[in-house]
């Protein structure tokens, strides 16, 4: 959604390389939701209770996820304002990259811990027992 986003805010056509960039950032993002949900994994089987587990996870993790967010999109922003004609070829593969990185930190931070405790929920079933 974030990639998108970007093309429409900057101008830009979908082209073959804005999927390209979509397929790098899929890496970035079951990265930066694997470190969290694995620091919530660990600290549930130390015997801390979902809620809490999943709130310190996500706070342990906040700062890795954010930088990864932060270097990225900076390391990119040069590539993505650049108007030379040998860049053209590489700025929708950088704006995929760059603001679908933007998005999706938000959607690490907020909705996968949502997802989490929703799923636990599920899995304990109607009885609320595991």
């Amino acid at each position: 959604m974030g990639a998108f986003l970007g093309h429409l805010i900057m101008g830009l056509d979908l082209s073959m390389l804005s999927f390209f960039g979509i397929v790098g950032l899929s890496g970035v993002v079951v990265n930066d939701s694997l470190i969290l949900i694995n620091a919530v994994n660990r600290l549930r089987t130390q015997g801390v209770p979902l809620q809490e587990a999943v709130l310190r996870g996500g706070t342990l993790r906040f700062r890795a996820v954010i930088l990864t967010t932060l270097t990225t999109f900076a390391g990119l922003t040069p590539l993505i304002l650049e108007r030379s004609l040998q860049a053209r070829f590489l700025i929708p593969m950088a704006v995929s990259l760059g603001f679908g990185v933007l998005f999706a930190t938000f959607i690490t931070l907020i909705l996968i811990p949502c997802g989490y405790m929703i799923f636990e929920d599920v899995r304990r079933g109607p009885g609320g027992l595991a």
